[in-house]
């Protein structure tokens, strides 16, 4: 029987306004299907027009202008439905969901499910939560004396993934599956035993223990910032609404 890494797996990903979950609007969103390692990858992709102006930071990112959004881009509120149901059907099937920095896009869904669905996330998924790989927390605890920064470009150069057209929603979801698979490989000794639903349970648990660590990194060094230790979504704040 092949290894979790090797079998199918879903991902997704999304381009936004901004990187504030709570305020911020998804514009492009991706969700890639693999059947089995090596195979071709089905990819369904959204192009919403947010209703808000793009900011011209977020535009130098992805590329997605006002005028390309208005023009080729759906309401939000049909969209995200599509997303929430596509998503909980992977749920159903027990395929695993590869989100590289899960709380940031999972959460960003979610607070748009509510702003025009009214509905949160976890209405669609029902019974069968989603079960969550993510490739930076992973590799942070899987690696985590490595030097160096962690960010998908980052990972594919370490892991040996080709990342075509970068900070694309399809492309970037794509890569960071293949960075699972090969994450799932390097470090197969440790992660082989383990059934998808019970690494998704110590994520949860890595994830926590990284974000106070960088936390207490962030307060030795004078600075503000407050890393949530919440994953791989967020919960709700009143501000969302």
């Amino acid at each position: 029987m092949s290894c979790w890494f090797e079998g199918p797996l879903a991902a997704f990903d999304t381009e936004t306004t901004g990187v504030d979950v709570e305020n911020d609007r998804i514009v492009s969103a991706a969700l890639v299907l693999q059947s089995q390692s090596g195979a071709a990858p089905i990819v369904t992709s959204w192009l919403v027009d947010p209703g808000v102006p793009v900011p011209e930071g977020a535009t130098a990112i992805h590329g997605l202008t006002d005028e390309y959004l208005q023009r080729n881009g759906r309401w939000p509120a049909p969209v995200m439905e599509e997303v929430a149901r596509a998503l909980a059907r992977q749920s159903a099937r027990g395929v695993p969901l590869v989100v590289m920095n899960a709380p940031f896009d999972l959460t960003l869904l979610d607070r748009e499910l509510r702003r025009h669905r009214a509905t949160p996330l976890s209405e669609y998924l029902g019974v069968t939560p989603l079960c969550v790989l993510d490739p930076w927390v992973l590799d942070k605890h899987l690696d985590r004396y490595r030097k160096g920064r962690r960010t998908l470009t980052d990972l594919c150069a370490q892991y040996g993934v080709e990342l075509t057209g970068a900070h694309d929603a399809a492309a970037d979801a794509t890569a960071a599956l293949e960075v699972v698979r090969a994450v799932g490989r390097r470090f197969s000794a440790r992660l082989e035993r383990l059934s998808p639903a019970e690494l998704h349970t110590r994520q949860a648990v890595w994830h926590s223990a990284q974000a106070r660590g960088l936390q207490a990194w962030f307060a030795r060094n004078g600075s503000e910032e407050v890393c949530d230790p919440a994953w791989p979504l967020r919960p709700d704040v009143p501000a969302a609404a």
